[in-house]
């Protein structure tokens, strides 16, 4: 039997200390640590106490597809992070997105998008949702022009994310949010950059976040997870039938790895944070460096905008780089990345280790190069997810690295 805390009520407890201790339920053993339920069933006294369980007429776990007491205090810790009032565990962070969009619409309704999406998302709005007879509006995010005229009639659903990978635009929430309320659509914010320490869309009129808790929430390259959240009337009675029937749980394992991350979050961000600025600021001097895309930058196009909104610019940089006469981007960007010593060759982003990617030939290669250019992803384009070593020797490694090349 699970014992909760009978101290002060977590919801009345600062971030930091809900990262750490936020929906801890111990067993009857106190343990110190979460306990890691790995189980996929239950078992009942009777069966009339299963009957009931699955009329729902009482509440307890009745299948770890459905709900688990480790995944469960995730979910809790997750909403008190996000200031929300529930939160649904996936398997994936893509599990996060498609269940968010899908669960709420049915053919002839509309989706409208912004254009700079990460790859998969872009997939699932422009390749599936249309296969369901879903009306599709893609719009420049940074143009409010767009977004006015595109939600100037009836819309279910607007979906966007701030800043956008990997090209870090800044959309401006409480304008979007406005006109999507103003259509009858629920807007959907993928927030994965910015992380629940560095933004909170809700604050801004959002209503549905989405996370791929593989990136910065686990931060260690260990696992994948994925977070919805939302109001309970969202998470309960129109995304959990969704979950429960099409199965993207997140497995209890990882969902106690995730909380492990979470202790540790603010701590990670804030350094991470601060290593991108300061790396942000040195590449913007550097030969062989054509242009930095930072939002902490005053540089940064939308950069009043990304300041009102985050607390700071992010771990994630996006950089061009110059090209000889006879090469082009492609090129450049492949020996800067072999020529590297210390930062890793990698699609994932949010890890202690610093990463780096080419968007073009990694997570946006399926889209038309048409689209890329229209989205401002160039062949000499490179993302780099800067981790948590010495910001001196990241430094040395850029600059060895371009010396290379």
């Amino acid at each position: 039997m699970a014992k909760k805390k009978k101290s002060k009520k977590s919801n009345t407890w600062r971030p930091r200390t809900q990262m750490i201790r936020g929906g801890q339920e111990r067993s009857g053993f106190d343990e110190t640590c979460e306990a890691l339920y790995l189980t996929s069933g239950y078992v009942y006294d009777k069966a009339e106490e299963a009957r009931a369980a699955f009329k729902e007429e009482i509440d307890r776990f009745v299948y770890s597809r459905f709900g688990n007491p480790t995944v469960s205090i995730f979910e809790k810790r997750m909403a008190l992070l996000e200031g929300t009032q529930a939160c649904r565990g996936t398997a994936t962070g893509m599990a996060a997105v498609f269940a968010a969009l899908m669960c709420q619409l049915k053919t002839g309704n509309r989706v409208v998008a912004s254009r700079a999406l990460f790859g998969s998302c872009q997939y699932i709005v422009t390749e599936i949702l249309p296969r369901f007879g879903i009306e599709i509006t893609i719009v420049d995010g940074t143009d409010l022009g767009q977004w006015q005229e595109a939600l100037s009639r009836e819309t279910q659903a607007v979906f966007l994310e701030t800043p956008s990978n990997p090209t870090l635009e800044i959309i401006d929430l409480k304008a979007v949010a406005d006109l999507a309320h103003g259509a009858g659509a629920k807007l959907v914010v993928d927030n994965v950059f910015a992380t629940p320490i560095l933004q909170h869309p809700l604050e801004f009129g959002a209503d549905i976040v989405v996370y791929s808790a593989t990136k910065h929430i686990d931060g260690q390259g260990r696992c994948m997870g994925g977070a919805v959240l939302g109001t309970t009337e969202f998470c309960n009675d129109i995304l959990k039938p969704f979950v429960r029937h099409t199965g993207p749980a997140l497995s209890p394992f990882n969902a106690w790895v995730l909380l492990k991350g979470l202790e540790t979050l603010e701590l990670r961000i804030e350094a991470q944070s601060n290593n991108a600025l300061e790396l942000a600021t040195y590449l913007s001097g550097l030969e062989g460096v054509t242009k930095v895309i930072y939002p902490g930058l005053a540089s940064h196009p939308q950069h009043e905008l990304a300041m009102k909104q985050m607390a700071s610019g992010s771990n994630l940089i996006s950089f061009e780089l110059a090209c000889g006469d006879s090469e082009d981007g492609k090129e450049a960007a492949f020996r800067f990345q072999n020529a590297l010593e210390l930062i890793d060759i990698s699609n994932n982003l949010g890890d202690t280790k610093s990463l780096i990617t080419h968007p073009v030939t990694t997570t946006h290669q399926r889209i038309e190069p048409e689209e890329r250019a229209r989205m401002g992803i160039g062949e000499s384009l490179v993302r780099l997810s800067v981790g948590l070593e010495d910001v001196d020797d990241l430094k040395e490694d850029i600059a060895q690295a371009l010396k290379a090349v």
